[in-house]
């Protein structure tokens, strides 16, 4: 089968730090071949980096601030950004995870939206995709990418929790949708999402440790249950399981510049 690709996983998180090991071995027995660890700040750029040095063949590093960590300090943690995408350090496959959410706190919604538009700007100058966080901002979100000059975007809409047409609108800018564990959600909307929308522009991820499948909803979240989502895809596709992996790793190496992982198990 081909291998699975979790787009969005945080392990080197301190939620795995006892048993990082183990967690990745599950995932490898689960089928997932490849994960891509997004960023957060600068307090964990080091630890992410560490884990990738541990299984070079396993993880693909990106470099952003999530928007939950800006605060008055956003000057010096975009210069961290910055510091790291243009160095040597690493290759990142992304610019992510950045993005806007004003669910807990407004206060600093002005800096999020300048950091945005600077590290989208990044993304652009090394010709980078983009991994978007966003929460209770989607209105906020599509006018700010709207009224930037670039016509279309290369990256992923993580998490994505918008209504059809909120998914229609993103994938003729240019995003992929990135679909995980809330998909099995008893009240989840996100199966009419994957009903309307070809597989061609879906990406499966955990963002582990958090928003765990059913039936681990509510513990801790890793990156072996991916397949629970795959299956609850291929479901409501028609498709099978096969053709889910496939498609969708397509789609993620493609985005990612992943190369070809087809010998990967």
């Amino acid at each position: 089968m081909t291998p699975l690709i979790d787009t969005h996983t945080h392990l080197y998180d301190e939620a795995f730090r006892t048993d990082v090991d183990e967690v990745v071995q599950r995932a490898l027995q689960a089928g997932v071949g490849l994960m891509l660890l997004p960023a957060i700040d600068s307090s964990t750029h080091d630890d992410m980096l560490t884990l990738c040095s541990r299984y070079p063949a396993l993880f693909r590093p990106m470099m952003g601030l999530h928007p939950t960590s800006v605060a008055l300090d956003v000057e010096s943690q975009l210069g961290d950004v910055y510091r790291r995408l243009h160095s040597s350090e690493a290759t990142y496959v992304g610019v992510g995870e950045i993005g806007l959410d004003l669910y807990h706190d407004t206060t600093y919604r002005e800096q999020q939206e300048m950091a945005l538009r600077q590290q989208l700007d990044w993304a652009e100058e090394l010709s980078l995709p983009v991994s978007i966080h966003v929460r209770n901002a989607y209105a906020e979100l599509m006018a700010l990418l709207s009224s930037r000059s670039t016509a279309r975007y290369k990256g992923v809409l993580h998490c994505f929790s918008g209504s059809v047409d909120d998914a229609r609108l993103a994938v003729e800018m240019g995003f992929a949708l990135g679909i995980g564990g809330v998909l099995t959600f008893r009240k989840s909307t996100l199966p009419e999402v994957v009903k309307a929308i070809p597989l061609d522009h879906l990406l499966l991820e955990t963002d582990a440790p958090y928003l765990a499948p059913v039936p681990h909803r509510g513990k801790r979240n890793e990156s072996a249950f991916l397949p629970l989502v795959a299956q609850t895809v291929a479901e409501l596709k028609g498709v099978s399981v096969e053709e889910v992996a496939e498609r969708t790793s397509a789609v993620a190496c493609r985005l990612f510049h992943l190369g070809d992982i087809s010998h990967r198990s």
